[in-house]
């Protein structure tokens, strides 16, 4: 059977391969401690299931609107115009199962073949995956560890061509638990004014977030309307596999993306739109104090690494993922790569971790080995994971 060209040009994200490679070992018996999938370790809260419950024994099993539930569009609504501090209408917002489709709808619907698009790099692979998929050319800028993981705003202006549609943001950011400065984004906004460009902000860790206050590029004077805002619930509610998501569009992109939806999933599950509306209303406590435990854990992780031969961590900012950078490690185990370092980890060290190359093509004049480590594990995991990587990694 013949396959499409096009598919060849569709990446993948490395974590699921990484898990498969886990759950095989494991079936063999091998006790893996893995730091490797970025879903928060907690069940979703009570309420939310409850309602979830009362949903489907009500009947809500049926399709919904493509665009999602009225009343959960007008929820998202007024949540995001509380904490971006813009006005939102619900016409504007649409549910999609996940976070995944939103990316995949937005380029899908904005961009042409030829057309360029900036990507954060390293980051979430299906930026890269997707931008490459419809036919337009991916501009990765560099997240910078030097700058804790932010990017250089000259770099990304001398990025910027006639052909340049769009620039993907991040943050806090997947991988490095980084995020872009309030002064770093309003230069960001004022490029994208300059430029006619569109910004599609990747907000989903917009809750977990540490020592600063979160800000949206949206936020900032004539930026809403040139923004795209993707959230979902998947890990602020730890509702990974509910497949919540949405997007914040103007009123015609949002009827255009209702149709992709359309064409592509009819819809998202109505129980757990339902549950989504729960999600958003009810208390808050069980949310809090899974990020209260996520900026714990973060400290624990960071100065176990730091205390490890060869390897240097900066603190993340939000989300639940540490970058640390592995490059002396790599060269005290004569290791070229952290793919070589990730496998050694894996298959002597008995510890899951995600390489560098699992977060896009290495950048220009790259020299630096990271691996990402996901702190959404218990304190013991955590401390028994390090421990065996600082045996693996001082071994020699």
């Amino acid at each position: 059977m013949q396959i499409a060209d096009r598919i060849n040009n569709l990446g993948t994200e490395n974590a699921f391969k990484v898990l498969a490679e886990v759950n095989k070992l494991k079936a063999t018996g091998k006790d893996i401690i893995s730091f490797g999938l970025g879903e928060p370790d907690f069940n979703t809260p009570e309420n939310v299931k409850k309602t979830a419950v009362e949903a489907i024994r009500s009947n809500y099993t049926h399709y919904s609107p493509s665009a999602g539930i009225p009343d959960l569009r007008k929820e998202i609504a007024n949540y995001i115009s509380r904490t971006r501090v813009i006005p939102v209408d619900p016409e504007e917002v649409v549910v999609t199962p996940g976070g995944k489709p939103g990316i995949f709808y937005s380029i899908l619907c904005l961009i042409n073949p030829g057309d360029e698009v900036i990507y954060p790099n390293p980051g979430y692979p299906i930026y890269e995956s997707i931008i490459d998929f419809v036919g337009a050319k991916s501009i990765p800028v560099p997240m910078l560890e030097e700058k804790g993981f932010s990017l250089d705003v000259n770099k990304l202006e001398s990025l910027i061509t006639t052909k340049t549609k769009m620039i993907v943001l991040n943050s806090p950011q997947n991988p490095t638990g980084g995020i872009i400065e309030k002064e770093d984004l309003r230069a960001i906004a004022e490029l994208a004014i300059k430029n006619d460009l569109i910004v599609l902000s990747d907000e989903i860790y917009s809750e977990i977030i540490f020592d600063s206050k979160f800000c949206s590029i949206s936020s900032f004077p004539k930026m809403k309307e040139r923004t795209i805002i993707l959230d979902g619930f998947s890990k602020t509610y730890a509702m990974t596999g509910w497949r919540v998501g949405y997007g914040i569009f103007n009123k015609e992109v949002a009827a255009h993306i209702a149709n992709l939806v359309t064409n592509s999933v009819s819809c998202t599950a109505t129980f757990s739109q339902i549950a989504s509306i729960e999600a958003l209303r009810g208390p808050q406590d069980e949310t809090l104090k899974m990020i209260e435990i996520f900026k714990n854990r973060s400290k624990l992780i960071t100065d176990g690494l730091n205390d490890i031969k060869g390897i240097r961590c900066i603190k993340p900012k939000g989300a639940f993922y540490v970058f640390p950078n592995v490059t002396q490690a790599c060269v005290n185990l004569g290791f070229k790569t952290s793919e070589e370092l990730q496998q050694y980890l894996l298959h002597e060290g008995n510890v899951a971790v995600l390489p560098r190359s699992s977060f896009g093509k290495r950048n220009v004049g790259e020299s630096e080995e990271y691996i990402r480590l996901s702190y959404a594990v218990s304190n013991d995991d955590i401390i028994r994971g390090l421990d065996r990587i600082k045996k693996a990694v001082e071994k020699r």
